[in-house]
């Protein structure tokens, strides 16, 4: 069973109705399909800080409409939590040096103490770190 991982990147794609990305994950039984909890709280600090930067009540609306849409979509997911296997490989990478973001490095170590495939644009930043896999399912 391969578990596919969605990065932050590919679930904005993916509420935006970008077509191709919405085709594929139709394609993934529900249960070899999931996101991070850490792109989890990457979407909730955005939509909180949409929140607390609105200057019209238009803007306003649209920012809490934009959060509880996120809320009910990750009720719709699988959010793999960052669990100590996890942090073993976060910390891992750490020491290994590897230059790439802390968000990015705790969503491949979730990734890799799942052996799983991440599903991202950002081949720049995951392809750096070793034994792990990504697809880009955008093109």
């Amino acid at each position: 069973m391969t578990l596919w991982i969605l990065d932050t990147d590919h679930i904005s794609l993916f509420q935006a109705g970008h077509p191709l990305v919405i085709q594929k994950i139709q394609a993934v039984e529900p249960t070899n399909l999931g996101v991070t909890i850490v792109s989890l709280e990457e979407q909730m600090y955005g939509r909180l800080n949409r929140i607390r930067r609105a200057k019209s009540t238009e803007d306003l609306t649209l920012a809490y409409l934009n959060l509880n849409r996120a809320f009910a979509y990750f009720n719709t997911i699988n959010v793999l939590d960052f669990d100590s296997a996890a942090a073993a490989c976060y910390q891992e990478m750490i020491d290994q040096k590897i230059r790439v973001g802390t968000q990015d490095l705790k969503i491949a170590a979730i990734a890799k103490s799942l052996s799983a495939i991440i599903v991202t644009r950002n081949s720049r930043d995951f392809s750096k770190i070793p034994e792990i896999q990504i697809e880009d399912w955008s093109t």
